[in-house]
């Protein structure tokens, strides 16, 4: 049967130094969305909300113009990079 996840990239960061990167469950978390597990994908990578936000503001930005779209990119920018470095610091320290 089909499953998603036979579809999925390596991390070679992983797979070489045996050390998770900053990416890490992003596939594996979007794919929980797509099955319904909104907790779950949380769970498995905190900034997958966030970047979808980003993602979706991006598309409708090449769209429609939005009056402060650089300041709205920044902080959205920050939130995800902030959002992506505590989860890592934390996941480390488990």
């Amino acid at each position: 049967m089909f499953s998603p996840e036979d579809y999925m990239l390596p991390c070679l960061n992983k797979k070489f130094f045996g050390v998770e990167c900053f990416g890490c469950g992003f596939q594996r978390s979007l794919i929980l969305i797509f099955q319904g597990e909104f907790i779950a994908a949380f769970k498995m990578y905190p900034a997958i909300y966030t970047l979808i936000l980003f993602a979706g503001f991006l598309i409708l930005n090449m769209f429609y113009k939005f009056k402060y779209a650089e300041k709205i990119k920044l902080i959205l920018v920050v939130l995800n990079v902030v959002i992506i470095v505590t989860s890592y610091i934390i996941k480390f320290n488990q």
